[in-house]
């Protein structure tokens, strides 16, 4: 066999949300696309904002120069001065452009954090529900990963990471808004995780370094603000992209940002921008950094993906579902009433495609992306019902 043992396990590990991807065009091409419930993806629909067209079309008509020459491989400076700026006021500590990195993406960024910090066997915990690649970028830099469990409202359950800690803890992994919760993590909870790691890293004389992924800060609901891991330990590092909150996922530019008083930080910041470069990115993609750089205050209406939500919610309701209701992000994670494979099957009858929450890391659950068109959401009511009315039999 040509391809890699390990490729071939991870490819089986992550295969759901694909399955349901293929399913999904098999399906509609079958039925017809109005015909199908497509909740498997999370691929924001909403447009961008129309400031982003605007200012595309002026920068790529600038032929100045040296316009499409290297820049320095964290980014252009005046690109990370604007978004040291913005996020000085965001996190609530001062940043200067020296702390923040362009990157690809927001995997990109997690991808230069896992290769700057990690020796091979150092342990990096991450959340359960999570994210599915998670695991994938962990053990792209030879880390290990320990899963823990959140609460019954996937709220931080700090007892159980005190537990999961050891002197080989590198990396906490937090992602709030979550996907695939919707659920935010709360002021107080941070503060407190952020003391615990202070204090274990005190205890096996190392640093233990609080990660947090934030793609979803601006979808929020309800008048909710997504707290600031930066003013919980000096030991923090935010990693985020455009690709939501500004619907921008097909042009991978994010960036990171590290605490100013971080110690050490001169080294590591020497060590993510080399990473920037040796892992192939070399550096974030030049017109999509200029772009940015005048939409530091613009974002998607996220009152379109709160609309949706209580569509849903009530969807899910009618149907007799039970779930969390979601402060940001834009999906939901219901129980399932059966195994959710099982479940999921049964919701395929029904023209209904979702995500089993195993692909998650916790069973027993399925994730709906609520990213598609109202009338979608809305024309599923029933076959949510029919679903249900299986599922019990």
């Amino acid at each position: 066999m040509t391809v890699a043992k390990k490729m071939q396990a991870f490819a089986e590990k992550s295969s759901w949300i694909r399955k349901m991807f293929e399913e999904g065009a098999r399906m509609k091409a079958e039925f017809g696309a109005e015909n199908v419930f497509d909740f498997s993806l999370g691929n924001p629909d909403v447009p961008p904002p129309p400031k982003f067209g605007e200012v595309l079309k002026d920068l790529a008509e600038n032929d100045a120069p040296g316009v499409h020459s290297y820049m320095p491989n964290g980014g252009y400076p005046y690109v990370r001065e604007a978004l040291a700026t913005r996020l000085s006021e965001e996190q609530g500590v001062e940043l200067g452009l020296g702390d923040v990195l362009m990157t690809c993406g927001a995997a990109g960024g997690l991808n230069v954090i896992m290769k700057s910090l990690l020796d091979p066997g150092d342990e990096v915990i991450i959340l359960a529900p999570f994210f599915v690649e998670y695991k994938f970028y962990v053990d792209n830099h030879g880390g290990v990963t320990k899963v823990v469990a959140t609460d019954e409202e996937f709220n931080i359950d700090l007892a159980a990471i005190e537990q999961a800690l050891t002197e080989k803890t590198k990396v906490v992994l937090i992602n709030s808004p979550n996907n695939p919760t919707g659920q935010m993590y709360s002021k107080e909870s941070l503060a407190a995780l952020g003391k615990l790691l202070d204090s274990a890293g005190e205890k096996f004389c190392t640093t233990i370094y609080l990660v947090s992924d934030e793609p979803y800060r601006k979808i929020v609901f309800d008048g909710a603000r997504v707290p600031s891991i930066l003013t919980t330990t000096t030991n923090s590092i935010v990693v985020s992209s455009y690709s939501k909150d500004l619907s921008l996922p097909g042009e991978r530019i994010g960036y990171i940002a590290v605490h100013p008083d971080m110690h050490e930080k001169g080294e590591l910041l020497d060590a993510m921008t080399l990473a920037n470069r040796i892992l192939g990115f070399v550096n974030a993609p030049a017109l999509m950094q200029r772009v940015v750089a005048e939409l530091q205050d613009v974002s998607v209406d996220s009152s379109v993906y709160e609309r949706r939500r209580k569509v849903f919610c009530d969807i899910l309701d009618d149907a007799g579902l039970e779930y969390v209701k979601p402060k940001g992000a834009f999906y939901l994670f219901p129980k399932a009433p059966i195994d959710d494979v099982e479940f999921c099957a049964i919701l395929q009858e029904e023209k209904i495609l979702a995500v089993p929450g195993r692909g998650f890391g916790a069973p027993g659950y399925i994730r709906l992306a609520f990213c598609i068109d109202e009338k979608v959401i809305a024309g599923s009511a029933d076959a949510f019902k029919r679903a249900m009315a299986k599922a019990r039999e």
